[in-house]
């Protein structure tokens, strides 16, 4: 049976930690940023970790990921 194909558009998109969580980066960062304060602002340049649910379908879609 030959290997399981890696979505690389996810694989591009998302890392995977140690412990199997999803991280993703945070939305909204492209343009209408100057009436945020400075709080709003440094919040979106953590990254987030992504809904339990859908780290589900992130997982499958890397076969060869932690978590698996």
């Amino acid at each position: 049976m030959p290997k399981m194909k890696t979505k690389k558009s996810v694989v591009k998109k998302v890392k995977i930690t140690k412990n199997g969580k999803v991280i993703r980066r945070a939305t909204g960062q492209n343009h209408y940023n100057s009436k945020e304060t400075g709080a709003e602002g440094r919040a979106k340049k953590k990254d987030q970790r992504m809904f339990r649910a859908d780290e589900k379908n992130i997982v499958a879609s890397l076969p060869y990921s932690i978590g698996k």
